[in-house]
């Protein structure tokens, strides 16, 4: 059921550390601590409770820092450490217990499949690696295209895995068999993002056009439609927990919030109206605790924000 209202956003506080662009969040919505990581190699632990307290180190690698993904059951964080390849971090000791070498190439997302003991990792020059969940061992390499993946997107229940490049495209893939089942057309440029909706009938993508589009999935992924949702490249999207709510940020500096059923834009957050971030927003992070929404930016800070009913 769509939301009956347009939430009011406060401000809480402004995260500062950071000495380069911010590009990755992670966490998990009901815990207090969540993550960011960037071009500086810091990956840092932040309480969502108190916006006003300063940052924890975690870890400091040597290049920069696209990916991060964090597992709850396991307390693991996972870095994808461009050129490098995939470290896992034991958050309890903050002790790297796994390295695993991948082709040197930025690492732009990973996804992870608990049904299927899989982390699947999209590479700078198009190959997907697809890693072993116990021991994070390299199980396969597969090139998709000799463009940039830039995105997945895991539907544990069909068993697909969408993959969003830069040629363009939107592959999904037989998340067990890799083989690719569909390839949608419809975006201009590069696929910079892509997420499942909560209640699994859509695929939501949107890049470097600037559209939201609107995937039907039992409908072989018909373009359900495509909108106009920002000034410049969108660069992710993500459902609140409670999968009322969508926000999508963007290179044009603004954050958005939209009916996550209806796809009706809600609310604005930008510099002007509530002292958003000056430069592109490239991550979110939504919390089911309070139902706070965190951004990271270029300008080197993240922003925490309070999403609140009203009528």
């Amino acid at each position: 059921m769509p939301p009956l209202f347009r939430p009011e956003v406060q401000k809480l506080g402004t995260l500062t550390g950071h000495r380069d662009c911010v590009y990755a969040l992670a966490g998990s919505p009901g815990a207090p601590t969540f993550y960011s990581a960037g071009a500086d190699g810091f990956v840092v632990g932040w309480n969502i409770d108190d916006p006003l307290q300063d940052g924890e180190l975690i870890a400091r690698v040597e290049n920069s820092v696209y990916a991060l993904r964090y597992l709850p059951e396991r307390d693991l964080l996972l870095i994808g450490h461009n050129f490098q390849g995939l470290q896992a971090i034991a958050l309890a000791d903050k002790k790297l217990v796994h390295a695993t070498a991948l082709p040197p190439f930025a690492i732009f997302d990973l996804a992870y499949s608990a049904r299927r003991r899989r982390l699947y990792a999209a590479l700078g020059d198009g190959t997907l690696a697809v890693l072993r969940a116990d021991d994070f061992r390299v199980e396969q390499l597969v090139r998709v295209t000799d463009k940039s993946l830039r995105c997945l997107a895991l539907h544990e229940e069909r068993g697909e895995l969408a993959i969003g490049s830069s040629d363009a495209l939107i592959r999904v893939m037989d998340a067990d068999s890799l083989a690719v089942k569909q390839v949608l057309t419809g975006s201009t440029n590069s696929v910079f993002t892509a997420a499942y909706t909560p209640d699994s009938r859509y695929l939501l993508t949107a890049g470097r056009d600037a559209h939201l589009r609107v995937w039907e999935v039992d409908a072989d992924y018909r373009e359900q439609q495509a909108i106009v949702a920002h000034l410049f490249a969108i660069n992710h999207l993500a459902f609140s927990p409670d999968g009322l709510l969508l926000a999508t940020c963007s290179m044009d500096k603004s954050v958005k919030v939209w009916d996550a059923e209806t796809f009706r834009l809600l609310r604005v957050v930008d510099k002007a109206r509530h002292a958003g971030h000056g430069t592109s927003v490239n991550r979110l992070f939504w919390s089911g605790r309070q139902n706070r929404l965190v951004s990271c930016s270029d300008d080197r800070s993240l922003a925490v924000w309070q999403l609140t009913s009203a009528k």
